[in-house]
């Protein structure tokens, strides 16, 4: 932001780019990125195709943007559940079990979100690969972060692979939420959480 821009000028402008990103998230979910145009954005969000180029410079770059934003969002709840958890006293496996919940929360509220996200993850071609790349590192770190005080503090052993636990974790959690959210909807979040839960608590502690 320019530094001349007034407080409420951010404010709408932020409220502007949300719009642009929910239009947007929805409209590539139901019909894909390359047959989604500007004009179709822009009816979405309610705004003139001139806002859409006056926020983003072309529809990649808007797309590229959504990404950050909400990978970021999941990302930050991942680590107020962290933080939280450290907060009250609780171990590194109960803020590990505190993340997956946060994470299950983030997909049930950004459903359309999360399937776009997975999706791009398996793609090669995208002028944006890079950028996913980074955002999902930043998620994923928050994980190892707290594999790795745990394996400092012995509650973990030292022996596990923290690139790879995290991400195994990050993943199990986003394809476990898909599948609910796509063939098991009748089932609550507490009771997929508790499903989680059950398997993150038996394999940390090391009960069968």
């Amino acid at each position: 932001m320019e530094s001349s821009t007034t407080p409420g000028g951010r404010t709408r402008r932020e409220a502007t780019r949300q719009k642009l990103y929910e239009a947007a998230v929805t409209l590539i979910a139901e019909q894909g990125f390359s047959a989604t145009t500007v004009d179709e954005i822009a009816e979405r969000a309610g705004v003139a195709k001139g806002t859409v180029y006056y926020n983003f410079a072309s529809k990649s770059v808007l797309f590229e943007e959504l990404l950050r934003h909400g990978v970021g969002l999941l990302t930050a709840s991942l680590r107020e559940a962290a933080e939280r958890t450290a907060r009250e006293g609780g171990g590194k496996v109960d803020a590990l079990d505190a993340m997956v919940r946060a994470g299950l929360v983030f997909i049930e509220r950004y459903p359309s979100f999360t399937q776009l996200y997975v999706a791009e993850l398996w793609r090669t071609n995208r002028a944006w690969q890079s950028t996913l790349m980074v955002v999902r590192q930043e998620a994923v770190s928050v994980v190892e972060g707290v594999l790795r005080e745990g394996i400092e503090n012995g509650e973990f052993s030292d022996e596990i692979d923290v690139p790879l636990t995290a991400s195994a974790l990050v993943g199990m959690v986003l394809v476990a939420a898909l599948d609910w959210q796509a063939f098991q909807s009748e089932r609550s979040l507490d009771d997929v959480h508790s499903a989680l839960s059950r398997l993150l608590q038996g394999r940390a502690s090391g009960r069968r």
